[in-house]
C-alpha cells in the first residue's frame, strides 16, 4: 500500500531504537559542554576575567555551538536528502564524538595562554555542525519507516534519546561536581568528555546496521531523488521553513532551564549546585517517561493542540521555577522543575519530530526540518548569554528572564496554530501542495 513502510513493524522498531541510542549518545556529549561551561570552564578558560564576565564568556561558547548548527542544518540536510538518511546518521555520531573526546585534552588558559579558549571554540564549532544534522537525520529515518497513524510515537524516540542523553551528562556530572575544588579544575572535568568515546563506539555499532527508508529507496528507484534539494526548498516550501524557525524557539526553555538556571542558582543565588543537577536529572526522567504518551496521543488527537498546550503552558511555569530559585526554596525548584521540563515542555518535544517532518514531501525533508529547527535552535542557543547580559547578575534577574521567555513561547504557540494539521495526511502526501508535485509523488510510491 502507498504510503506504509516495507517490512514488518521490526523495521520502525528498529529505527526507533538507532535514533533513541545515537540521540542519547549524541546529546550526552552535548550536554555535558553545557554543564561544564555553567560550572568550571571561566575558571578553566577565562581565568582572568572577573568571576561574572568568566561565566559569561564560558556561557557564550556554549552559544558558539549552535552557530553552525545552520551551516551542518544545509550541508547534512542535502547530503541526506541527495545520498540517504543512513550516512548522515553514522558522520554525526562520529563528529561529535571525536570533537568531545578532543575537549577533554585540552589544556587550560593557565597552560597554553590565548590557544586554549580557541581550541576550546573551535571544537565546539564542530559540535555544533554535527548536532545540525543529527535530529532532522534521525526523525526522517524514523518517520519513514514507522506506520501511518504512529508517526508522531516513532519519532518521538529521537527527543526521548535526547532527554536520556541529558540525564546521563547530568548524572555523570553528579560525583564530578562533587570533588575538592583544585581536583575538579585539574583533571575531575575531563573525565565526562573522555567517557563519551566509548558510549560513541556503541552507537557507531546500532546506527551502522540500518537500512535506508522504504521511502528514499523508492524515490532512489525511481530516480526521483532531488540533485538540489536546497534550491526546491527555498523555492517552493519557503513558508513551512520559516514556520519551524520560528516554532523550534520553544527550545528557550530548554536552555534557560539547564544553562541559564543553573548559572543563575549557583553563581548568583548562591544554591548548592548538587541539588540544582538533581532536579535537572529528575525532570528528565520524566520527559523520557512522558514524550512517548505525548506522543501517541498526538496521533489520535493531533500536532497542534498538544504543541500549543506544552507552549503556553512553559510560559507560565517559567515564572514559578525561576521565582523558585530566586526565593531558594529547594522544594519548589524540584516541583515546578519536574512539572514544567520533565511534564509540560514535553508536550512540544513529543509533537514537533513528527510535525515538522510533516510538512516537508520526503525530497526535501531532511534539508527542511534540518534547517529550520537548526535555525531556531540557534537562535536558542545564545539566551542563556542574551539572559546574564541583559539582566544582570543580581538576585531579581529572574524576572525579566522570565518575561522574555514567556514572550518566546507564546510567539511560537502563534507560529505551529498558523500550521497545517497533518496528523491524518498520508505518509505519500505529505507535504504536497499542488496537483503536479501530489502525481508525482504518487507514481514513486507505486
Amino acid at each position: 500500500m502507498a504510503g506504509q513502510p516495507d517490512g514488518t513493524r521490526a523495521g520502525p522498531r528498529k529505527a526507533a531504537l538507532a535514533a533513541w541510542v545515537g540521540s542519547a549518545l549524541e546529546y550526552y556529549d552535548f550536554f555535558i559542554y553545557g554543564t561544564a561551561a555553567a560550572l568550571v570552564f571561566g575558571k578553566i578558560f577565562f581565568p582572568s576575567s572577573a568571576p561574572a564576565a568568566g561565566t559569561l564568556l564560558a556561557l557564550s561558547t556554549f552559544g558558539v555551538g549552535y552557530v553552525t548548527r545552520p551551516l551542518g542544518a544545509i550541508l547534512l540536510g542535502h547530503l541526506g536528502d541527495r545520498f540517504g538518511r543512513k550516512r548522515v546518521l553514522v558522520l554525526t555520531l562520529l563528529m561529535m564524538g571525536a570533537s568531545t573526546v578532543l575537549v577533554g585534552c585540552l589544556p587550560s588558559y593557565h597552560t597554553a595562554g590565548i590557544t586554549a579558549p580557541v581550541l576550546l571554540v573551535a571544537l565546539r564549532l564542530l559540535q555544533g555542525l554535527s548536532a545540525g544534522g543529527e535530529q532532522a537525520s534521525a526523525n526522517s529515518m524514523s518517520l519513514e519507516h514507522a506506520p501511518e497513524n504512529q508517526r508522531a510515537y516513532y519519532t518521538s524516540f529521537t527527543l526521548s534519546g535526547t532527554q536520556a542523553g541529558q540525564i546521563i551528562a547530568t548524572a555523570v556530572f553528579l560525583p564530578v561536581a562533587a570533588l575538592p575544588k583544585d581536583d575538579l579544575l585539574s583533571w575531575g572535568w575531563r573525565i565526562p568528555f573522555f567517557a563519551s568515546a566509548l558510549m560513541v563506539v556503541a552507537g557507531y555499532l546500532i546506527r551502522r546496521t540500518l537500512e535506508e527508508t522504504p521511502v528514499f529507496r523508492r524515490e532512489a528507484r525511481h530516480g526521483e531523488v532531488a540533485k538540489m534539494p536546497l534550491a526546491i526548498l527555498l523555492r517552493e516550501h519557503w513558508a513551512d521553513v520559516l514556520r519551524v524557525i520560528v516554532a523550534a524557539l520553544i527550545a528557550s526553555v530548554s536552555t534557560i532551564f539547564t544553562v541559564y538556571a543553573l548559572s543563575y542558582a549557583v553563581n548568583t543565588v548562591g544554591l548548592s549546585k548538587t541539588p540544582i543537577l538533581w532536579a535537572g536529572v529528575l525532570a528528565n526522567v520524566a520527559a523520557v517517561i512522558t514524550i512517548p504518551l505525548w506522543a501517541k496521543l498526538s496521533d489520535r488527537i493531533g500536532r497542534k493542540r498538544i504543541f500549543i498546550a506544552g507552549s503556553l503552558g512553559c510560559a507560565v511555569l517559567i515564572f514559578a521555577y525561576l521565582g523558585a530559585i530566586a526565593a531558594g526554596s529547594y522544594g519548589w525548584i524540584f516541583v515546578v522543575g519536574i512539572l514544567m521540563f520533565g511534564v509540560v515542555y514535553t508536550a512540544t518535544s513529543a509533537v514537533w519530530p513528527a510535525f515538522y517532518g510533516e510538512m516537508f514531501p520526503a525530497r526535501v525533508r531532511m534539508s527542511g526540518t534540518a534547517i529550520g529547527t537548526q535555525i531556531g535552535f540557534a537562535i536558542s542557543g545564545f539566551l542563556p548569554t542574551v539572559a546574564a547580559a541583559v539582566a544582570g547578575d543580581g538576585k531579581g534577574a529572574w524576572l525579566g528572564v522570565s518575561v522574555f521567555t514567556a514572550g518566546l513561547c507564546i510567539v511560537n504557540a502563534i507560529a505551529v496554530a498558523t500550521g497545517r494539521e497533518t496528523f491524518r495526511v498520508p505518509t505519500a502526501r505529505l507535504g504536497l501542495k499542488n496537483a503536479k508535485e501530489t502525481a508525482r509523488q504518487e507514481a514513486v510510491a507505486q
